[in-house]
């Protein structure tokens, strides 16, 4: 799988489909997607941010990189302990592709240099609806014992990834599926950075900060029994990719004399507010409702959006500017809502209504 990642920071397990799939604008995607075609049997269009946008992103990342690198650094510590407390021999990282890529090379790269060890990451396709590549799932294991695996992915939206986790991995009960997150605003694990609702700079973009690699992909006319999931590689934006700037950002900040500190959830499931919104705007799909700044953008990037949904004071929070501008390029309409959890909410469009 070609990608702009060093062969040093991750293994992808991914089938390369790049030039087999055409890809799709966002409202053609959008229909067939709520006539009932599968997300994952289609490419999207990747999104080109305007200089006013990326104005927004630049800012986030020198406002925000240390924010981020503290989570970084406290989920990395967590995941030390629990392996060091079950006498593992080994940890192996096993990231969500693709937004938990860039967090699990973080992860990866604070654990070595820490602790002076050695850690495998692979890269590996997970599809809502869909499962997990067990493919993939099949050649870790037979280099790697199950114990050793630990799942990353950037962030926990309403929680839908780690069910579909805990249902994919069934077969494989040797291996735990508690899905290492740097934000968890959801209150669905302790193994987390933060249970705040924080802007994680690499969500603001797609692949330009993911080694150019498109969402994973998964139709049986391309993908047969014995191959990974795929990925496309967007070899047109070489000159706009910045997966390594933002990796070398967070890096520059990480703390390696950190104070561990406890993150037990607590309060009101995030699936909780998510039915609470649902019930308040009448939408009887909760896929439609994205909670959280990072789901919320990815709305925005490559969804067609109703409604952005942002926190009181939301036009003084530094956290929700690039949303902000984005909304404002897209016409979508920004409404003041009494989040708990969170701190934006997207709610996808239905094309039922449209």
């Amino acid at each position: 799988m070609k990608s702009t990642y060093l062969d040093k920071d991750v293994t992808l397990l991914l089938k390369d489909i790049s030039g087999l799939v055409p890809p799709l604008s966002t409202l053609e995607r959008e229909k067939q997607i709520q006539n009932g075609v599968h997300y994952s049997e289609m490419l999207p269009l990747e999104y080109r941010p305007s200089v006013k946008y990326m104005e927004a992103y630049e800012f986030s990342l020198q406002d925000f990189a240390r924010h981020t690198a503290n989570a970084v650094c406290q989920v990395s510590e967590k995941i030390y302990s629990l392996f060091k407390n079950n006498n593992s021999k080994e940890i192996v990282l096993v990231s969500l592709a693709r937004a938990g890529i860039p967090i699990g090379i973080l992860i990866k790269r604070y654990l070595e240099k820490k602790y002076n060890i050695s850690i495998a990451h692979y890269a590996v396709s997970i599809i809502r609806g869909r499962g997990i590549d067990t493919n993939a799932i099949d050649y870790i294991l037979s280099m790697h014992n199950p114990e050793s695996i630990q799942f990353v992915d950037g962030w926990i939206g309403k929680g839908a990834i780690q069910r579909e986790l805990d249902a994919a991995m069934f077969n494989y009960p040797k291996v735990s599926t508690k899905l290492a997150v740097l934000s968890d605003p959801a209150n669905i694990t302790d193994l987390c950075g933060t249970h705040e609702d924080i802007l994680i700079p690499s969500s603001c973009l797609n692949s330009t900060v993911s080694g150019l690699l498109s969402r994973t992909f998964l139709r049986q006319d391309i993908i047969k029994n014995q191959d990974f999931h795929g990925a496309a590689f967007y070899s047109t934006l070489l000159e706009e990719d910045i997966s390594y700037t933002f990796i070398d950002t967070i890096e520059n900040h990480f703390d390696y004399n950190i104070q561990l500190f406890d993150t037990l959830p607590t309060g009101p499931s995030g699936l909780d507010e998510v039915n609470h919104i649902a019930k308040h705007y009448n939408i009887q799909d909760i896929n439609l409702i994205k909670p959280g700044i990072g789901e919320a953008t990815r709305v925005l990037l490559r969804r067609v959006p109703w409604k952005l949904l942002l926190k009181p004071d939301w036009e003084k929070d530094p956290l929700l500017q690039h949303l902000i501008q984005l909304a404002k390029e897209k016409k979508v309409s920004i409404e003041e809502y009494d989040l708990r959890n969170y701190k934006a909410c997207g709610i996808i469009q239905n094309m039922c209504d449209a």
